[in-house]
Parts: C-alpha cells; sequence; structure tokens
C-alpha cells in the first residue's frame, strides 16, 4: 500500500537579499552569498519578521542546478525565536536564470525551486515545527525570494490501482517468459 503525504499550508516567507557575492570558480562550481537585509512571513497563526544576517549559500553546480543552502532567524510577532534551515534545489535555463539575476520578474513556472525545510524553537506553542518535516515551493524575485512553506502531515493510504483492478484471470500456464 501506496502511503500519501498530506500538505498543509504553514506560512509565505518573502525575503530581501543584499548584492550577491560571488565566489566565480571554487572547485565545486561558483558559489553565491545571498545575505538576507530583511523579510517577513505570515501564515494562519504564525507570523513575524526575517531578522537581517542570514541568507542563502548558492552553489551552481557543473550540471547547471543550483544547490540551496538557506538560513534564517525569524521572529514571531509574539517575540518567539524561529530557526529556519532548508537545503534545496534551483534549476533554470542559463537564459532564465540571467533574467533573474538581472532584476527582471520571471514566473516560476519558468524553474523549479523546492527545498526541504526543518525548524528550530524552543516556544512550547510552537514545539510542532521541532518534529515535522517542511517543503517550500519558491519563487525569485528581482530582490529576493518568496517561499510558500507547507507541512509534510500524516499519511493517508492509496491503494494502488493495479491493487483495486488486478484485470482479467490468467491461466499461469499461459503467462510469457
Amino acid at each position: 500500500m501506496v502511503r500519501v503525504p498530506a500538505l498543509d499550508f504553514r506560512l509565505r516567507i518573502a525575503v530581501r537579499f543584499d548584492a550577491p557575492r560571488v565566489i566565480a570558480e571554487g572547485p565545486l562550481g561558483a558559489r553565491r552569498l545571498l545575505h538576507a537585509a530583511h523579510g517577513t512571513f505570515e501564515g494562519p497563526s504564525l507570523n513575524g519578521s526575517v531578522l537581517p544576517g542570514g541568507g542563502d549559500w548558492v552553489l551552481t553546480r557543473r550540471d547547471g542546478a543550483a544547490e540551496l543552502d538557506i538560513r534564517f532567524a525569524l521572529l514571531t510577532t509574539s517575540d518567539e525565536l524561529i530557526y529556519l534551515r532548508a537545503n534545496g534545489l534551483f534549476v533554470a535555463a542559463d537564459a532564465v536564470a540571467a533574467r533573474i539575476r538581472g532584476g527582471e520578474d520571471v514566473s516560476p513556472d519558468a524553474y523549479y525551486f523546492r527545498t526541504a525545510i526543518l525548524f528550530e524553537t524552543g516556544a512550547a506553542r510552537l514545539a510542532d515545527l521541532n518534529r515535522t518535516l517542511h517543503i517550500g515551493v519558491g519563487q525569485r524575485t528581482a530582490t529576493g525570494m518568496v517561499t510558500d512553506v507547507f507541512a509534510l502531515s500524516h499519511s493517508h493510504p492509496v491503494i494502488p490501482s493495479a491493487a483495486r483492478d488486478p484485470g482479467p484471470a490468467v491461466d499461469p500456464s499461459q503467462r510469457l517468459g
């Protein structure tokens, strides 16, 4: 039986980055250091600010895909501190990536931007964040990024179609192979 996890929307995070710093030809590829200038996050039960100083340490691999290493400190409107860390991938055609870096708003349908997110907090009311894997669906903006964050909730059993409909009975002596 296949178990399909549910996705529950938790928050949208928007961050503006300072001008990037670039290590052009490192041993693993080009690395862009994107430091967070400021940002906000909003969700059904979670709102606040992204504190300056975090960022995204982006490694553009030789195959063209970019590995994302994102770390932010979040402060809720109730003064609760949350650490966010995410790893992910950004994949875009060279022309699309150049348009984004040139400051153009490009439709998120033109590229792939996904992250696996873990949170860490000592706030009792937010303790479930510490025990849940989250998935981010991102969008680059002219000055930063916007990511919708979803909790991967308990799985729901799904019976594969082959198990629901086994098809016509076949005499084993008639099988090929």
